[in-house]
């Protein structure tokens, strides 16, 4: 069963996305006509967000596995942890697949071929979506974790965009 929290989430995903979209679109049709229409813009673009979106889906696959694998103890819901996991990516870096997550909408508004969504909306959720992890996911793990977290997040950085965390993020 999943849980209120992760409906909420899934749900305010889907509004950044849908949303952005439709009204990135709608901007375009006004403001960008001549970028919106060309073929070209849309042809880099669209391969551009292929591409990204692959690396996404990669990272939070791999981390989601990893999580699966290391953070349940017991018959818990889907997509609830309760171990606290310090170690491999979450020794780099204590949100891995928010930080994989983050580049989703960017994706998205590159297959879509919005450049108002890609240079307005996006930097927008972007922001939005890393207010929502500091003022949400992490007081959830404190309450959860307690003081082994607080110890955590004096040790490991919120994200980390080193080559070797980036590329044990994709392997």
């Amino acid at each position: 069963m999943i849980s209120i929290g992760n409906i909420l989430r899934i749900t305010i995903w889907l509004f950044f996305l849908i949303g952005g979209a439709i009204f990135s679109i709608h901007l375009d049709k006004i403001y960008f006509l001549s970028v919106y229409n060309n073929l070209y813009f849309h042809l880099i673009s669209f391969i551009l967000g292929y591409i990204l979106l692959r690396l996404v889906l990669k990272a939070t696959r791999n981390t989601g596995r990893f999580l699966a694998n290391n953070g349940r103890a017991g018959n818990i819901p889907r997509l609830q942890t309760n171990v606290l996991v310090t170690h491999g990516l979450y020794g780099k870096m204590r949100h891995p697949m928010h930080q994989s997550l983050i580049f989703f909408p960017l994706a998205f508004a590159l297959l879509v071929g919005s450049p108002v969504f890609i240079l307005v909306v996006v930097p927008l959720e972007i922001l939005l979506m890393i207010i929502m992890i500091k003022l949400w996911e992490e007081p959830e793990a404190i309450r959860k974790f307690g003081p082994a977290y607080r110890e955590y997040k004096k040790q490991v950085p919120f994200f980390c965009f080193k080559k070797d965390c980036l590329q044990e993020l994709l392997k």
